[in-house]
Formats: structure tokens, sequence, C-alpha cells
């Protein structure tokens, strides 16, 4: 049974959602995402993605700066929506919103709910060393991420896997997740459980300083900080290249065999002393450069056994 369907979102995470409500044959009579708002260099303009993959599909689009007027409740209303489905929108829906649906707001959220509620799931999910993490499909309530759940997709967190490698699984394994729930609650077939009151931890935003690494810690706590914060915004540390202490960004490393003082190099390959074990890097960014393997990292830089990251 085809809905009508409101869909709210704005980042990359959200754009496969939208393309398989589309794909299911909904009909989705309004797309609601962030304004544009200025990017890159030159400070231009640039629409959210989810407002480009609405153009894409003819969908209207709204860029409200407020729900919470009389005037953005009755646009809403004019939709006349069974469903609102809301992906990474960003703004929180007030219960006048909430209540329009004829089957209410539906939330796709990035985590195993009641674990990880709040704005940065992923990255707390594998910073935190957390065995697994997975997206779950919750009505939504005016509390932050706090309403019953009907429907999870699990992901497996390896010692390989970055945030950004899941936050791209999440966004496959969401899409198929929230059609199907979407497909079950137009049969009326979903059945929504409230989350537990234990477990429940919260997911702040992540911060410029708690990016810095400590090399202080275990090889495996230092792991799960990098590939946490990997691609964005990034585990960083600092190295004298020649020319005073210089930012430089660590995106993957793997753990080996190795016993030093913590942030000294081990070797000529990039193998870094923690508290207990050593990683090498794999993956590395400085400052005004693209991401590079670090094989090719070391053919134009030398960074030699005995030195020191900090």
């Amino acid at each position: 049974m085809s809905l009508r369907i409101v869909f709210m979102g704005t980042p990359d995470f959200a754009v496969p959602t939208l393309s398989a409500l589309v794909g299911y044959g909904h009909e989705v009579v309004a797309c609601y995402t962030r304004a544009p708002a200025p990017a890159g260099r030159g400070m231009a303009l640039k629409r959210s993605p989810v407002h480009e993959a609405a153009d894409r599909f003819a969908i209207p689009v709204f860029t409200p700066s407020t729900l919470r007027d009389d005037e953005a409740l009755e646009v809403f209303k004019s939709y006349d929506a069974d469903i609102a489905v809301v992906v990474a929108y960003g703004m929180i829906l007030p219960k006048a919103i909430l209540d329009t649906p004829r089957l209410g707001c539906v939330n796709l959220h990035a985590s195993l709910l009641p674990r990880w509620r709040g704005a940065a799931p992923i990255q707390r999910a594998l910073m935190a060393g957390d065995a697994e993490t997975g997206v779950a499909v919750m009505r939504m309530e005016e509390g932050l991420d706090t309403g019953p759940v009907a429907m999870v997709e699990r992901l497996l967190i390896t010692e390989t896997l970055t945030t950004g490698e899941a936050h791209d699984r999440l966004a496959t394994l969401g899409a198929d997740l929230m059609a199907r729930a979407v497909a079950a609650l137009s049969r009326g077939t979903l059945a929504f459980q409230p989350q537990s009151e234990s477990g429940i931890e919260y997911a702040r935003k992540i911060t410029n300083e708690e990016c810095r690494i400590d090399w202080s810690r275990s090889a495996l706590d230092v792991l799960h900080h990098i590939h946490g914060l990997s691609p964005f915004p990034g585990a960083f540390t600092f190295f004298d290249f020649g020319k005073g202490p210089e930012r430089l960004k660590i995106l993957r490393v793997k753990r080996v065999v190795g016993q030093g003082e913590p942030g000294y190099m081990l070797d000529d390959a990039m193998t870094i002393a923690c508290g207990s074990e050593a990683l090498q890097i794999l993956e590395l960014q400085r400052a005004g450069s693209k991401p590079m393997a670090a094989s090719e990292f070391l053919r134009g830089v030398q960074m030699p056994q005995g030195k020191a990251l900090g």
C-alpha cells in the first residue's frame, strides 16, 4: 500500500532512505531539510544532500528555520501525510508536528537504542570499543531518541572498521530497514516496544579537544579512538618535521607487536609505542594535504625511529 510521506532529513546518511521510499512507490509529497549553508573556500551557499536528491526526484523542498509557529504547522498539515519519516534532520520536532500525520512520525537512528541516543552515535560506538552498532526504527516522542523501537539491524564492529565505513554501511542497512518498516506500518503489522531503562548512553557531539590522541592509552583504546573519528573530524597528534610541531591527522592504524615509550617511533615504518603494545599507522593526513597511505607519505618525508608524536 502506497503512503503519503513527508520526508525530513539533511545529510548523506539520509539519502538512501529517501531513495528507497521513492523506489517502493510511496508518494513523498514534501522534503524538509536544513537551509543551504556556506561551505568551501569560497563560502558559497551549498544545499544539503537531501535537498539535491529531492530535486532529482522533483519533490518540493522546504527549509524552515523553525517548526514551532502556527504558519509552519499549517504548512505541514496541508500535505495531509500518512506518516513523516525522519532521518538525521537536525531540528527538534514539536508535539504539534509529531501529532499531525495519521500514522505518526518514525525516525531512523544510527545506534542500538537505548545505547547512544543523541548527535554522534556511530562515532561514539566505535570510540567506546563497542562490539556492534546498528540502526533502529523508532516512533518519535518529544524526548531525545526516547520513543519505542520497532525494528533494528546490527553491524559488527571490527578493528579495521572506521566510522566512515560504518556510516555508509548503516545508511544502506537503514534504508532497507525503513522501507520494510513503512510497508509493515501501512499493513498495520508494525509493533513498537518501549526502550529499556538500563544501558542508556548519550552520544554527545564530538569536541576538538577530545580528538587529540593520548598515546599513553593501550594500543586497542587508541585504535578505537582513531577509527571512531575517521575520517571526520579526525584524531590528531603533533610531529616536528623540522619547522616546529605540526598537526597530523591519523586515519587508520593496526595493532602490532611492540613496546616502548608512549608516542615514540619504534622503527622507520610508522610503528608507534602506546601505553601497552603498539600501533602501525596505515593512513594519515598532513595539514593542507589529502589523506594518503603511510607508504606513500614516507616517500616524501622522514619519520625516523626515536622521534616522538605528541
